[in-house]
């Protein structure tokens, strides 16, 4: 039994002629009938193109989004039909780093106030352990003290993407979402970024699913590769196996459309 199990995930969207509640026209089937499983300590990487239903895949992991059909079952237990009190543990355990790092972070908080807030709501501690945790999730992200004080936008986007991945780590959880984590950044700073998630997972014991669009990034980076087409898993299997011999079609064009990477 893997630490996550999805079956038969399925998410419908509706679609409507405007935004002002008009008769739905048609759906579309984002996540379709998905079924995999992510063993304690691994990365399974997410991979496809824009619109494949990644992301999608994703909150519906967490429960951010309330799928129509299917089941998640996180160490063992039925994710989907938690509520209350039961949902806030599974929260400690299950967290996310965001696309966006400056969109996900509320401009009007200092950092320390940012990171602390995970802690604030499920983790009551004096407010000198807290700033204590606040620190050494910092060194851990590989920033300082200094960083305590200052708001988002006094930040590059690849310090405020180290800080989305402080806050995800408040609770120490055991899995998390990283949502296509470098997009938004530069080449050099997204690689410094995937070294950083990777030696993180060592020290903390983590266990990803890693979203991207690109090829190159996750096969550097995870233990299996599934690969997203349409809403629907095409190809699932070992890093070196889905690179070497891919079996779809899909999982070819994605392997020649990306140049290889060198060394991160």
């Amino acid at each position: 039994m893997g630490l996550l199990e999805i079956r038969n995930l399925t998410k419908v969207f509706n679609l409507s002629e405007s935004a002002f509640g008009a008769r739905p026209r048609g759906e579309v089937r984002a996540v379709d009938n998905v079924s995999l499983e992510i063993q304690q300590g691994e990365t399974l990487g997410l991979v496809g193109e824009s619109g494949s239903g990644k992301s999608t895949l994703g909150r519906l992991i967490l429960r951010l989004i309330e799928p129509t059909s299917g089941g998640v079952q996180f160490a063992g237990k039925n994710l989907l039909s938690a509520s209350g009190s039961e949902l806030r543990r599974f929260r400690r355990d299950m967290q996310i780093i965001f696309q966006d790092p400056f969109g996900s972070l509320d401009p009007r908080y200092r950092m320390e106030d940012v990171i602390a807030e995970p802690l604030i709501l499920h983790e009551p501690m004096s407010r000198e352990a807290r700033r204590q945790r606040v620190s050494e999730l910092l060194r851990a992200v590989g920033l300082d003290d200094s960083a305590l004080r200052r708001y988002p936008h006094e930040f590059s986007g690849g310090q405020r993407q180290r800080i989305g991945i402080a806050r995800a780590l408040a609770l120490r959880p055991k899995f998390i979402v990283a949502d296509e984590p470098v997009s938004a950044l530069d080449v050099s700073v997204g690689a410094q970024i995937v070294n950083l998630l990777r030696n993180l997972q060592r020290e903390f014991g983590l266990t990803y699913l890693f979203i991207s669009h690109s090829m190159p990034l996750v096969r550097f980076l995870s233990t299996r590769i599934a690969v997203m087409y349409r809403g629907q898993i095409v190809e699932i299997g070992p890093t070196e196996k889905i690179t070497s011999h891919p079996q779809h079609a899909y999982t070819s064009s994605l392997l020649e459309a990306t140049p290889e990477i060198a060394a991160l």
